[in-house]
């Protein structure tokens, strides 16, 4: 990928962002990332294309810290939980608007959404931890639980923080600084409710 490149792709990741998907244009793009139309065009023929790119930027540093972990059956599963939560809590920090945008993105077009998260290979992560959790389940490391149900658990309690961060930030924290602090007591909640939905009382 070339500097051009690049630099359009960190543009349209900011502008998506600040104004959303609907309201950037292919022309707001070019003009902050200091080029013309043409040559935007050259790069990306559309702004779904475009969509796509920025959308893999963003989720290719995580994925495949995830897929070694999901994959790693010499670790035992919710020590795999607690370490894909520690990447999920540490990406989502470095991007906490993120998970705002995919909620409006999932209002606004889930097709498109879905056709970007498997241009990626999302959707084969998601297939894989599906896969496992099913395993372990029938091995009796688990209990029997609907993995739909799994799923919102862990990613419901994992979300919320950041889609409401404003909130808590005002009502709670004083200040952006307490943040981070709240999320590492945050993820050891959320370890503690996964291991009371899944693991066999002893």
């Amino acid at each position: 990928m070339d500097n051009i490149e690049q630099t359009i792709i960190n543009t349209a990741k900011q502008l998506f962002i600040e104004k959303g998907y609907t309201d950037t244009s292919m022309s707001d793009i070019a003009s902050r990332a200091g080029i013309n139309r043409s040559t935007l065009h050259y790069y990306f023929r559309t702004k779904d294309r475009m969509f796509q790119a920025v959308f893999g930027s963003i989720v290719s540093a995580f994925f495949p810290k995830a897929t070694a972990i999901i994959l790693d059956s010499d670790t035992p599963y919710m020590e795999r939980i607690s370490k894909i939560l520690d990447e999920y809590m540490d990406f989502l920090i470095q991007n906490p608007s993120l998970p705002k945008f995919v909620c409006e993105e999932i209002n606004r077009d889930v097709d498109n959404l879905i056709d970007s998260a498997r241009f990626i290979g999302l959707d084969r992560l998601m297939m894989q931890a599906k896969n496992t959790l099913i395993r372990e389940m029938e091995a009796g490391n688990l209990n029997k639980v609907d993995p739909q149900i799994v799923f919102m658990t862990f990613y419901s309690m994992m979300l919320y923080p950041f889609l409401a961060k404003n909130m808590l930030i005002t009502l709670f924290l004083d200040k952006e600084e307490n943040f981070q602090p709240l999320m590492q007591k945050w993820k050891s909640h959320i370890i503690s409710q996964m291991k009371m939905m899944l693991c066999p009382m002893s």
